[in-house]
């Protein structure tokens, strides 16, 4: 199994995934989307509050504002030494005050460990009036997507097969199907037609240039195929910014790894070793 990058920065990361079953490619996606830890608000105190918003729907929105995250500082609550009683180890400190006539944004967070901060600043809270005025605290913990919505540390995650297109000899140049391409990925070469040079993943794997070519009289089947590769997965994966996308990669990686390995642990227990032998 190889993982070729065609592009990576710390928010969008594409990649293939070649040599791997879709069920893989699968669990892949749903570990990065579930099962990487990141600090979300969880705890808020609120001590004045007197805006247009209930306390809830205040907690509401600080919970989902994406917090800058180094998971080699921070520990799952039910992994720390505290166990979950809030210590600086599993928790990430938080405090606001601020009186309108003004827009509270996400920037007006105080954080207690600066490498904590918010990822956007502009990520507005409550607009105040005269008079109005908002005093909390706040605790953010480590937790995963599968748990809440507001821990998952991608806002797209997907992936497609890899189109594969391939041209015969009956094809008569007609170009139905380059005017059909959705994506504009065909162009007119010669005498047939072809794909433009870098456009291939592109293709949705639509086939509406299969339903052009024979709808322009070809034969009973068309001269242009789309087929797609199974064993090839083009991702795409946009981090809303508390993790590199690398890292939020090497993670799920992680996790698969450790869950295949308590897989075969049970197996083994169960049929007396013969699990590990066949794993090796």
């Amino acid at each position: 199994m190889d993982i070729i990058v065609t592009g990576m920065d710390e928010m969008v990361g594409r990649f293939i995934l070649r040599g791997a079953s879709p069920a893989f490619a699968n669990a892949f996606r749903r570990s990065m989307i579930s099962e990487v830890p990141t600090l979300a608000i969880e705890d808020v105190r609120i001590y004045d509050n007197n805006s247009a918003l209930f306390d809830e729907m205040l907690a509401h929105r600080l919970g989902l504002i994406p917090i800058r995250t180094d998971l080699s500082a921070y520990s799952l609550p039910d992994q720390c030494a505290c166990t979950g009683a809030g210590c600086p180890s599993c928790v990430a400190s938080f405090t606001l005050s601020v009186e309108g006539p003004r827009t509270v944004y996400s920037r007006d967070l105080i954080p207690q460990d600066p490498e904590t901060t918010p990822v956007n600043d502009d990520i507005p809270i409550v607009k105040l009036a005269e008079d109005q005025k908002v005093v909390l605290e706040a605790r953010a913990v480590l937790g995963t997507g599968k748990a809440h919505a507001k821990w998952q540390p991608t806002v797209a995650c997907g992936y497609k097969n890899y189109p594969s297109i391939t041209i015969d000899e009956r094809c008569d140049a007609c170009g139905m199907c380059v005017e059909e391409c959705p994506r504009q990925i065909l162009e007119t070469r010669g005498k047939t037609i072809a794909v433009i040079e870098g456009r291939l993943e592109d293709c949705s794997l639509c086939r509406l240039c299969e339903r052009a070519c024979l709808a322009g009289g070809i034969g009973e089947t068309p001269a242009i195929h789309v087929t797609a590769d199974t064993q090839r997965h083009l991702f795409l994966v946009e981090s809303d910014g508390s993790l590199p996308v690398q890292k939020i990669m090497e993670e799920a990686l992680v996790h698969l790894k450790r869950r295949s390995e308590e897989v075969i642990e049970i197996l083994d227990e169960i049929s007396g070793g013969m699990a590990d032998e066949a794993s090796s």
